[in-house]
Formats: C-alpha cells, structure tokens, sequence
C-alpha cells in the first residue's frame, strides 16, 4: 500500500512525465530534499523509470482510481424562488453555460465517463443527457418527501470509489481527479462567521465533528469523495436508518456526522473562490451579472407585465412558509414588497381559477383583502402585496379569536353572490373521483367515514341554513396582521357561495381548536349562545371540512405531494364530530 507522499508524488508523475524533481517539489508542497528522497524510492521499488510511471507504478494506483460519480438532481431547490418553480437549479445557464453540463464535462476531462444522474423534480430536463453526455439517469421518486438521502439510496450499489456531487455546484477550477488519496469532503475557509457546515479535524485532517453555523473555519462545499471502505459502511449505516421515520428529512451529511465515529473521511483543503453554491436567485446575479437579463423566465416575464417594472429591479427573492396547496415567494421592486403565488401540482383540477379571481376582487372592494394586485385565471398565478412584518392570528388567544369571528361573520353579512357554489360534501366527492381514476382506494375505514359524511350532509340541508359568500380556506395561516394590527384575509381559492358554517368547520379543523374552544368561537360569532339547532349544524360542517380535506389530502399524496400531518389532523376531525353531529341530529346526545 501506498504512502500519501508516493500516491501524491506518482499521480503527479503520471499527469506530467519528465516533471524535474524541483517542480515535484513545488507542487506536492514539500522541501527539494523530500521530493528527491520519495522519487528515489519510487525509482527502486520499480513504480518509476527515467522519470516516468512504469506499468506497476499504475497497477499500484488501481485501487486509489474514482471509479464513479453520482450527480444528485433530484431535489427541488426551493430556497432559489421563483426560478426553480420552473425548472430545477442544474440546467441554468451560468456565465454561458448549463450548471449541471459543465459539471459533467469536468468530471469527463478527469477521466471519469460512469456518471449517474439521479432526477426526480421535473426529471424530463435531464432526459437529454443520456444522449448527449453518455450519463446514466436514474429517477427518484421520493424527492417531495424525502431529503438527498433518498437519492444515494437509489444508487447505493453504486456508491465504490465515488465523486457525490451536486448537479448545481459551479467549480472555476476543475476539482475532480482520476485518483483520490482516501474519502474526503472538499473544504473551503472562511475568516468570518458563517451558518455553513463547519468541520473539526484531528492533527491528521480526519473529520471529527461537523458543526452548523461558527465563528470563523473550513466549511464544506458541495460535493464529497467515497473510498470503498467509507461506500461499504456508510450503505450499510443508510439501510439500517432508511425505514426511520426521522430519517426522511435528513440530508445524506446528517447520516455522516451521526456516525462519525464510524466513518472515516477527511478534509481536503481548498482556496476560496472555486467553488459556488447559489441559494438565492440574489446570490447567483452577485456571481454572473447578466443572469437575470438572459435567463428564461415565464415568472420574471409575469411580473414585469403586470408591474411594469424592469427584470433587473426584482431582487430581495425568497421563499415564504409554503401553503399545502401553492408555492409563494417573496420579491422586491423599487415599488415595493411583492408576494408571487405560483399553483401547486394538481391545482388546475382541484381549483376555480375563475371564481377564485372573482371572489378576489370582491374582498379587496369590500375591504377584508386589500393586498390582491392581479391574477391570471387560465394559468393560475397571483401577485399581491406583501404585508410588511406581518403576524399570524393567534386562534388561541379570545381577543384575537374574537376578531376572526368577526372578520367571517362580516364576510357572511354581505350581500354580495359569486357564480361559483361551494359545499363540502361535492368537493370531497369530487377529489374521491380522482382519487379513483388511479384505482381503487384501499384506506381501511374510509367508506364507513364517508358514509358518515353523506348522512351528516343530508341531515345538515335540512336545516335550512342561510347561504352566503364564504372563504372556505379560513384558518390562521391566511388571516394576517399588519404593522397597524389591520387584519386582512387573504387566498381566496376556494371562496364561493355556501352555508354560512363553512368557515366556521374549516377553522376549527385548520386552527386545531379543541372542543371548549370550538364552542367558543361559536358563541363569538353569534355575539350569544348558540340554540342545540346552531351547534349540532356547525358541529356538522367541522366534520364535513374534516372529512372533505382528508380526502383532498389522500388525492394531493397520489400525485406525489406531501401533505404531512394535516392527512391525520384533517381525519381526525372528521372521526370526532361527524358522529357527534348525527348523535345530536338523532336525539342520542
């Protein structure tokens, strides 16, 4: 087995025949003497011959050889809003070339030709690759709802010798080799404090400790190196945790540093300034200039049209607490603070664009939403202003309860009508409808819920309950304070005309409120106590919004969104009160 300075010294030699011991010297970074003593014993152990590689020279560096390397593209890089709405981070064009091709013609002039490719958000992009590049595509189909470790799972039995890249990383300097010493994390310094992943070595550069955020040290880049033995224990670490749930979330570095101990891998200095990560759509104009001008952007292109702004005047891009059905970001114009929605996946057959514009324009003449600015109803993107330092209600606190109530029962009191009509029951059937245009649906329980919510519903229409304009999305997330403590309600997607206790059953589902606050908030909307007629056809509707999001939530998981905990919160609401709604409509409570 080789010595560092002999792999260092023979890989040199290799790359450059004839090199003069004294420029051997210079470029491992050691004294004349130094060089001279490890030549001479390379020349005897017969890996060197007149100053050039011998056959066995190479046969010793066989196992020290990258084998592969693995280009992760699969994730949808959602910190770099609104651009990776529209397509994934590696296949922008940076300073006149795609991230992702530069990367893989850099790897290739290293010598390295396996390169896999894992794709999974708008995956079709990469498709070419194959053909123009020679790559390897292997699709990952757990992007949305899991972390990177879901894509060097995929490709675990390929993980050997192997370059873990990232397909967005832009390198000045070609970094990748045909040899590697061992596995090593590329690492470059920083003098100020950074919320970067710092790394802690022992005196021979082993990686003991990685930290978030530090005061000054090197901080890892983009990409890594496996040797063998790292591969083989870190696959068999992988497949032990993998089924955790708390794994999902993990980046395959959480893994690592987890089991430290056990993992040998070491840092691999680098000078700044040769390697690039864009977080931020602010971040990369720093880097190439012209990006914004040139980039092909729908997104920038609507706001423009609407604003009337220049594409250079944008900036200030980030990504705000993504709802379960839209993304939004953040952006600035010389204007003002701006808020793009963009529609989520599925959303063109779940949602009344039409009636949403509608319902939109109506709140901001009545005054309950004053932030809307346009939309546009056949594609389904917003912008609105951006409430400056806003804050959420609070639907825990009674003062704040008391002002939502209020908010829903002036919404109620207008004598205002929309085209579109809104009922609980219609809507959850109409998502089980696409729900089973995938196939049967195999959720043990849910037909007997569903039987439930048909009774509830026929029992509730016989209420004769007033119909009236209603959000139907009413819940803390889109009743906001500004700095004036102005409270506006705002996304309207689901607004139209329905039974006034629409708003009242979706908030108490969305807003989690337990029963005495239920019952609360029931007593500040009518200013009274409510009659056993009031609460049992409201209780009606908390379990009809349950059971009419349960459902939305299973059709939202087969198109391959996570919905997360709100599948559970939305059935459980639905399991608790539709049967107590029929208890109180049957006389049994």
């Amino acid at each position: 087995m080789l010595k560092r300075n002999e792999f260092e010294a023979l890989c040199l030699i290799m790359d450059n025949p004839g090199i003069t011991q004294r420029d051997l010297a210079e470029r491992m970074g050691v004294s004349l003497g130094a060089a001279n003593n490890v030549h001479r014993k390379l020349t005897q152990a017969k890996l060197l011959k007149d100053g050039k590689i011998t056959a066995r020279g190479k046969r010793e560096l066989e196992p020290y050889k990258v084998q592969n390397a693995i280009i992760m593209a699969a994730g949808m890089s959602s910190r770099f809003a609104p651009i990776s709405y529209e397509m994934p981070k590696g296949i922008l064009k940076v300073r006149g070339e795609v991230l992702v091709e530069r990367q893989i013609r850099q790897l290739q002039e290293a010598g390295i030709d396996d390169i896999t490719v894992v794709v999974g958000y708008k995956k079709e992009v990469f498709f070419h690759l194959e053909e123009d590049y020679g790559v390897k595509i292997v699709i990952n189909d757990e992007y949305a709802s899991r972390n990177n470790n879901s894509t060097l799972y995929r490709v675990r039995d390929q993980l050997g010798n192997t370059y873990i890249c990232a397909s967005d990383t832009y390198f000045t300097e070609n970094p990748f080799n045909k040899y590697e010493w061992k596995a090593n994390y590329p690492c470059a310094y920083t003098a100020e404090p950074t919320d970067e992943w710092v790394v802690i070595t022992d005196s021979k550069g082993r990686i003991v400790k990685v930290e978030i955020g530090y005061d000054s040290g090197w901080y890892m880049t983009d990409h890594a190196y496996f040797d063998r033995a790292f591969s083989e224990r870190f696959v068999e670490i992988l497949e032990e945790v993998y089924d955790d749930p708390r794994t999902a979330s993990k980046l395959w570095e959480d893994i690592y540093s987890e089991h430290i101990d056990e993992l040998d891998m070491e840092i691999k200095e680098f000078e700044d300034g040769i390697f690039y990560e864009f977080d931020t759509l602010d971040e990369l104009r720093e880097f190439d200039p012209f990006f914004i001008e040139n980039v092909d952007s729908s997104i920038l292109d609507n706001i423009v049209s609407v604003l009337g702004c220049e594409k250079t005047e944008i900036r200030d891009v980030f990504p705000l607490k993504q709802g379960l059905t839209n993304l939004s970001c953040h952006f600035t114009t010389n204007d003002g603070e701006y808020v793009y929605r963009h529609p989520g996946i599925g959303t063109e057959n779940m949602i009344d664009r039409k009636a949403e514009m509608e319902a939109l324009t109506l709140a901001r003449d009545i005054g309950i939403d004053d932030t809307f600015i346009y939309e546009n109803p056949d594609q389904g993107w917003k912008i609105s202003k951006f409430i400056v330092n806003a804050r959420e209600l609070d639907p825990h606190d009674e003062a704040q309860l008391a002002e939502a109530m209020e908010v829903a029962r002036r919404l109620h009191e207008q004598d205002l009508t929309l085209e579109r009509h809104f009922d609980y029951l219609e809507e959850g059937l109409s998502y089980e409808k696409l729900l089973l245009e995938k196939g049967p649906i195999q959720v043990p329980g849910y037909y007997e819920l569903r039987d439930q919510a048909l009774r509830v519903r026929e029992c509730a229409a016989g209420d004769d309950a007033p119909e009236c304009l209603t959000h139907n999305d009413f819940f803390y997330l889109n009743l906001l304070y500004d700095e004036q403590d102005n409270l506006s309600l705002i996304d309207w997607e689901y607004a139209g005309m329905s039974d006034y206790a629409s708003d009242y059953g979706t908030f108490v589902v969305t807003c989690e409120l337990d029963e005495d606050e239920a019952d609360k908030a029931l007593e500040l909307y009518f200013g009274r106590t409510p009659t056993l007629e009031e609460r049992r056809h409201n209780y009606a509707f908390i379990g009809l919004a349950g059971w009419c999001w349960y459902v939305w939530s299973l059709q939202k998981e087969s198109d391959g969104d996570f919905v997360g905990e709100w599948l559970y919160i939305y059935y459980r609401y639905a399991k608790k009160y539709l049967p107590k709604a029929l208890a109180l409509y049957e006389g049994k409570e």
